[in-house]
């Protein structure tokens, strides 16, 4: 008797397109090695589109077939069943065209039958009723099902959906006040749940719908919950419950979930929300006990749902929660507020006004302060840091009508306050809005108005940061359900320097708590402290770079420097606001700002100018460059191998640069820019042999909307391009949407960097991109128009209103198959289903006004780079010093002070102090350009690591590419249309 052993094998084939593939073999062994019998089973992909026009083709296949030319047909897959006739007798009554061979197998009475069918994406399928060709007809009695073990699928989601045993469900719900994101986080945590072989639960109107149960909590399918990434607030309702801070409201909710079969709760809301679920599982045990008392429930159930699982994300504007750098809604609400404050200028500029502007923000400033940097405020009072700043001057009045006036002196026709609605003095004494302009008023005599923003701040379509943050929160929060033990503290989903973090949700609330413990003891260092390290910093940095003479003599440094300042490359968003924050530190610490215009043309040609403080006011929030940029770059024409560029229009002799950072006694250098800002340091670095006068400290601020620059994770301008590209999208959506089917092909920036495409089609909920760092081939286009075509098709067979669909394409992602030619192909295989259109977005991705984000980050790296040129350029000035103190006749090294008109010698020849600064993991770090040279791709103007790609799977994920939906109870659906109508 032979043994049928089955192993697996997976193979990596990496060639041109470094495609990997997955193998099976199956060994037959028999009594003489000889005669051993081994199977290599791999996938074979089909020539043939899926094209619209599909039953054409399956009837000339099956003609093929029923000719019995079968040698040429590759068997996608091939089922042994004992039962023919019965498969048989199903097409029939299916009117499923299918194709039936029958032979008598020789030295027999059985006869061996075969039939062929074509799946819908044209694979055929065998149904044989015997193991191999040279065995008998199988017998009912001869199918063993222990033989055949399940094999490990490699597509996880639909291994999970047939793997056995009872789905887990999950509830689904939105708390407290709502804040725009709330519906990508439903949108997104329903389709993880579901195509992680979960079963998800809406529970409408927060936790007043998990008390009264019935049609409040309702069973949610894949098409639900589409169409709400673009939408404000929720859905699915919130509203604040006080029954359910009851034991008896409480046990209600306990009994609502048991009865749905619900022992896994994800809750999107405040402090108070995430306390609330976590004291329900806390004291669920004894709910379970009381309700089997009571006969509620039966033993059965109360064994099955003897625990719960809490998962939360903090769904707040207020980002008043501590361990998470940004809460779900605080970055949209900060949008609100700056358009807001961005068109008051205007009318403030007008008339010479001052405006006071009330904001959001009860026992949390960081929407005030934020505000006011990205704004460029003259003041703000938050909760956390009373007024005044210098405890020796008295009364904050005094101190903040002396700010104003010193800015109208210097020539600003407007004033901006911003006032948080739970600002305080250092006595706890309330300041109201309306106080602060009559003190104004009264002490100033300047023309004031009050604005109070109110709920404006918590509407509106959510900004693509809420977007992205909500929909990776999400898809951790359904793996924190599914890795949850009974032992495991309540997890609370955040995220700390860009990376996703999973933390015990009480101690988080613990320590958000405590904050409001130190303002109320009056220990405001420590609520400083209790903040993040960046909200500290930011607040210094808002300071220094506000208040113009602050910090003159508060510190002792060697003497004056010369710093230069510059843009290189594209504009993007946030130049113009590191330039200005850059200038001001230098004049409030006595050294000399250069703005130089141009680039290094402008260097070249002597376009400098010594910048001044009311120079570079308003430029936090204007786009573009202010200074100029363009693309061109210094090379040393003694050694030009080590960068390529197309023409000699694209850079400069290095010998001239060096002949002007000699003439200008340049001290330190600032270029903002983009890849040919990194180069042109990465030049400069490697010249200093050559030429001194780069031993300088030089640093890069990253600033593009290709977000291509080594040594970072984000880059100055790429929120914006992001928050342009999803705006419109948006748009697109809706005309693609009202046309019914259509699918639009989005190009957009980016260059050989896919940063764009995949992060933008996460939060514009697009259906598939395609990147330079993948390319594009004939079969991801055949997978994604048979994806396409299913879902047209799901569509059509539900009765759903066909919903427009993106495709995003980066700009170099294929010379082949470019914008056109995709949307082409589209077009031409989706006859009958769907139309195709282009959109190429452009240079609109670069300008506008920057957004927030950029504008906090630009301000945050300008003040560290200023620190760090100062490090650097002064332990060189003191170890000069030390060196000439070791020579007789040399003075003894003492530090002057600011004030002192000399300027010292500067010399850093060391690789560090040339260098990128840059988001890395958990801290702002500063990476030398030259260890930088191993991370970059020079060829393709990209880092080597790109840390966002593996969102593009989400991407496919929330796109319904690994699920396949189930039976469905029609009473079980959720109708959200009406809901959001009701809404």
């Amino acid at each position: 008797s032979a043994e049928n052993l089955l192993e697996e094998s997976t193979e990596s084939l990496v060639g041109e397109e470094k495609a990997v593939t997955e193998e099976c073999w199956l060994y037959l062994k028999t009594a003489e090695a000889l005669s051993d019998i081994k199977i290599r089973v791999v996938l074979a992909i089909q020539v043939d589109f899926a094209v619209a026009e599909f039953t054409s083709i399956y009837e000339k296949k099956l003609k093929v077939l029923s000719t019995q030319q079968i040698q040429n047909e590759a068997t996608f897959l091939s089922l042994i069943s004992n039962n023919l006739e019965e498969i048989e007798q199903t097409f029939k009554k299916l009117g499923q065209p299918f194709c039936k061979h029958s032979f008598p197998i020789v030295g027999s009475e059985k006869i061996y039958t075969q039939l062929f069918v074509y799946d819908p994406l044209l694979n055929l399928i065998v149904f044989d009723n015997k193991e191999t060709p040279l065995t008998d007809a199988v017998e009912s009695s001869t199918i063993d099902p222990a033989r055949f073990k399940a094999l490990n699928i490699s597509t996880e989601a639909i291994n999970i959906q047939k793997s056995s045993g009872q789905k887990k469900k999950i509830g689904i719900m939105t708390s407290g006040g709502d804040s725009s994101g709330m519906n990508c986080a439903v949108r997104a945590t329903v389709r993880c749940a579901l195509a992680r072989g979960c079963v998800p639960y809406l529970i409408f109107e927060g936790y007043q719908g998990l008390v009264d149960g019935g049609d409040k909590i309702m069973k949610a399918g894949w098409d639900d919950v589409r169409g709400l990434m673009s939408l404000g607030g929720t859905v699915i309702g919130t509203a604040r419950c006080l029954d359910f801070k009851t034991k008896e409201g409480r046990l209600k909710a306990a009994l609502n979930l048991i009865k749905n079969g619900i022992d896994a709760l994800v809750v999107v809301g405040g402090d108070g929300s995430l306390t609330g679920a976590d004291l329900l599982r806390a004291e669920w045990k004894t709910y379970v006990d009381e309700l089997l008392q009571n006969s509620s429930i039966t033993s059965e159930e109360a064994d099955k749902y003897r625990n719960l699982t809490i998962v939360g994300m903090v769904g707040s504007i207020d980002n008043d929660m501590a361990a998470t750098d940004l809460t779900i809604g605080a970055n949209t609400s900060l949008h609100r507020i700056c358009e807001a404050l961005d068109s008051l200028v205007s009318t403030a500029i007008s008339h010479q006004r001052c405006f006071v502007v009330e904001v959001m923000g009860r026992h949390c400033g960081w929407l005030g302060l934020m505000a006011a940097i990205a704004v460029g405020a003259d003041w703000t009072f938050l909760p956390e840091r009373p007024p005044p700043i210098n405890l020796t001057d008295g009364k904050w009045e005094d101190e903040m009508c002396e700010i104003i006036q010193t800015q109208r002196e210097k020539g600003n026709r407007k004033n901006i306050i911003v006032v948080c609605e739970g600002a305080i003095d250092r006595q706890l004494n309330p300041i109201k809005a309306n106080y602060v302009k009559e003190v104004i008023e009264k002490r100033l005599g300047l023309d004031t108005r009050v604005t109070t923003l109110g709920h404006v701040q918590r509407g509106g379509a959510p900004s693509a940061y809420d977007r992205y943050l909500a929909t990776i929160q999400s898809d951790e929060a359904i793996k924190a359900v599914l890795k949850s033990t009974p032992e495991t503290p309540s997890p609370m989903i955040g995220i700390q320097q860009n990376k996703i973090t999973t933390i015990p949700l009480m101690e988080a609330v613990s320590l958000t708590h405590s904050v409001s413990e130190a303002v109320s003891k009056k220990d405001f260092n420590r609520a400083m402290e209790l903040r993040d390290p960046d909200f500290k910093d930011a607040y210094n940095a808002y300071v220094e770079s506000t208040l113009y003479d602050l910090y003159k003599g508060k510190y002792e440094r060697p003497g004056k420097l010369r710093i230069g300042i510059m843009h290189v490359g594209a504009p993007a968003g946030g130049m113009n606001a590191a330039t200005r924050t850059a200038v001001r530190l230098c004049l409030n610490r006595g050294h000399v700002p250069i703005g130089i215009y141009n680039g290094f043309t402008g260097l070249s040609k002597g376009q400098v100018e010594t910048l001044s403080w009311q120079q570079v006011s308003g430029w936090t929030t204007r786009g573009g460059s202010e200074l100029g940029t363009n693309r061109v770059q210094p090379i040393s024409l003694s050694n030009n191998s080590s960068l390529k560029y197309v023409n000699s229009d694209d850079y400069i002799d290095a010998g001239i640069i060096a002949y002007h950072f000699q003439k200008l006694k340049l001290q330190g250098l600032i270029i903002i820019g983009g890849f040919e800002a990194y180069s042109s340091i990465l030049t400069l670095a490697q010249c200093r042999n050559i030429y001194p006068s780069f031993c300088i400290p030089m640093v890069q601020i990253p600033a593009t909307v290709s977000n291509n620059v080594p040594g970072t994770e984000y880059s100055l301008g790429s929120d914006t391009a992001i928050n342009a590209i999803v705006e419109a999208c948006d748009r697109i959506k809706l005309s693609a949407s009202a046309s019914r089917k259509r699918v639009f092909v989005v190009e957009v920036q980016g260059g050989y960097c896919g940063y764009l495409a995949v992060v933008g089609g996460l939060a514009a909920g697009a259906t598939c991109t395609y990147i330079p760092e993948e390319g594009i081939t004939l079969d991801m286009l055949q997978r994604d128009i048979r994806h396409m075509i299913r879902r047209y098709r799901e569509e059509d067979a539900k009765g759903i209103p066909n919903e427009g669909r993106l495709i995003l394409r980066n700009e170099c992602a294929s010379k082949t198959y470019t914008t056109d030619v995709i949307s082409a192909i589209f077009k031409e295989e989706g006859k009958g289903l769907f139309d195709s259109r282009t959109a190429v977005l452009g240079h609109l991705q670069q300008g506008g006004i920057p957004s927030p984000l950029d504008r906090i980050r630009a301000v945050r790296q300008a003040v560290k780079c200023i620190d760090w040129i100062e490090e650097r350029a002064f332990a060189s000035v003191k170890k000069q010093r030390e060196r000439n103190h070791s020579i007789p006749g040399t003075p003894q090294f003492n530090k002057p002070q600011v004030n002192e008109e000399k300027f010292p010698n500067v010399y850093t020849p060391q690789p560090e102090s040339a260098c990128v600064i840059g988001i890395r993991g958990a801290e702002t770090v500063f990476s030398p350009v030259e260890s930088l040279a191993n991370e970059t791709d020079m060829k393709h103007r990209v880092g080597k690591k790109a840390w966002w790609m593996h969102y593009k799977k989400l991407i496919n994920m929330l796109a319904k590419y690994d699920y396949f939906d189930e039976e469905e109870d029609e009473d079980e659906k959720v109708n959200l249309l009406k809901n959001r109508n009701n809404v």
